[in-house]
């Protein structure tokens, strides 16, 4: 019996410990809720970007793959007439603000003159092996006033080391420490997790290695590098984001901002250039429908475009990317609110045009409107609003509506729950002198940085 009530009072005591434990961390870790993670500076930054271009170029071009194998001799690497000052025009023209350029794919070709291998463009007829595809593209993104970013694939199927994880580690590290030390601030490092043949790859000393040199750079991961990146894969190629789009997300119970990157290609289903390949170029209105379903749902758009043998974007490309952008900025280049509303100091701030720019709703409430009037009825059929993000995400639900002057009521023409970065919403015509944003339900008072409102044919 004493030995049974000896082991009661240390149960008891186990137990007694256990709680005061979890009161403990109850009070020091207090639980995260969604509406309280805010984004870094970073980005914030990142997300006004908005879109970006993806650029692959390599062995791949010159043989008609799109995964390489490794085997791919460095000699058929030789663009006759490189110039990635056409690419940056045309991707200017579309309205990018940045560039991520596949320094190494799967198969391991390096478009840099590494010092860890011979498989790179050292060994390459172009330029005498002396060129550095890397270093020549970023200088031209930065002349066209585009950012710069880069992809170095993980996997490596070329390397003799990518079978000895600890020394294929050292290897890859050795050549992030060269593109993050030697080729300016980089905006985005694209950390894919394609292939691995059974490879575990050492995030933590990848993201590491990127912050000693580069400390603002974005990282873009799939969710499941949930720890190590700041941005997230949308989930498909599509480039469309098909869900309601909150930047905070839940990972094994812990909260972090990771907005979206949706990518997709320029041409359907190819990253690379393939001849004899012009039915694949993605038509002026599915780039449109696309824009409208990634960064009109507030992610980030990152196109996929791929320069030919030659070293130069092929001119019905080229053409499309000047289109697409000429069809963006025509779109969204008349305000009717900025335009033609009444506009009290009040409301000011949300409809100048200006994102650096908001309004906020009184403070501490929940529920609030927003509304713009004009002079005589308009006709519309799109709204565009920002949501300011610097102390998170908070609107939950809301509505755009319309006063019905037969009805005395308000009536909506698009509802849905997440607005963020930037919510594009698009509905039938309708005719009114008065709409408003009714803000629904939000975790606290709503910032409003642009409320916008445009007639789209």
């Amino acid at each position: 019996m004493k030995q049974l009530h000896k082991f009661a009072l240390d149960s008891f005591d186990k137990f007694a410990l256990a709680a005061a434990c979890a009161v403990l961390l109850a009070t020091s870790s207090p639980a995260q809720n969604f509406s309280e993670i805010k984004p870094s500076p970073q980005q914030t930054a990142w997300q006004d970007l908005e879109f970006g271009v993806i650029l692959h170029f390599s062995t791949n071009t010159f043989l008609d793959r799109e995964w390489g194998d490794g085997t791919a001799d460095p000699k058929v690497f030789n663009p006759a007439s490189f110039d990635p000052d056409q690419w940056m025009q045309a991707i200017q023209a579309s309205g990018a603000k940045y560039v991520v350029l596949v320094a190494k794919h799967h198969d391991g070709f390096c478009l840099w003159p590494t010092a860890q291998t011979d498989y790179s463009i050292k060994a390459s007829p172009w330029k005498d092996g002396k060129g550095d595809i890397v270093g020549e593209v970023a200088r031209a993104a930065r002349k066209y006033g585009l950012k710069f970013g880069v992809y170095l694939s993980p996997w490596d199927r070329h390397d003799p080391c990518y079978k000895d994880p600890a020394a294929y580690d050292k290897y890859y590290l050795s050549e992030l420490e060269e593109l993050a030390s030697n080729y300016g601030d980089l905006v985005e490092f694209w950390l894919d997790g394609a292939g691995s043949a059974g490879h575990v790859y050492d995030f933590k000393k990848i993201i590491e290695t990127l912050r000693t040199y580069q400390p603002n750079t974005l990282v873009f991961a799939d969710t499941g590098l949930f720890e190590y990146g700041d941005a997230r894969w949308v989930g498909t190629e599509s480039g469309r984001v098909p869900y309601e789009n909150w930047n905070v997300i839940d990972r094994h119970g812990y909260l972090r901002w990771r907005p979206i990157e949706a990518d997709t290609p320029l041409r359907n289903l190819h990253w690379f250039w393939h001849p004899n390949d012009e039915a694949s170029l993605k038509s002026l209105d599915e780039l449109l429908e696309t824009y409208d379903q990634t960064v009109g749902r507030g992610a980030q758009l990152m196109l996929g475009v791929a320069p030919d043998n030659r070293g130069l974007l092929p001119d019905s490309d080229a053409a499309r990317l000047k289109e697409f952008g000429a069809a963006i900025k025509a779109r969204y280049s008349h305000n009717l609110a900025l335009e033609h509303a009444a506009t009290t100091p009040e409301q000011a701030a949300a409809l100048d045009g200006n994102p650096d720019t908001f309004w906020s709703a009184p403070q501490g409430s929940h529920h609030s409107t927003l509304e713009v009037n004009f002079a005589k009825p308009i006709t519309f059929n799109r709204a565009l609003t920002m949501e300011w993000l610097n102390d998170g995400q908070h609107i939950q639900k809301y509505a755009i509506e319309i006063w019905d002057s037969q009805t005395s009521k308000w009536k909506p023409v698009a509802q849905a729950q997440a607005i963020g970065h930037k919510k594009i919403d698009t509905f039938p015509a309708v005719t009114a002198s008065r709409v408003r944003l009714n803000i629904q339900s939000s975790t606290t008072e709503a910032q409003i940085r642009e409320f916008q409102i445009y007639s789209v044919k």
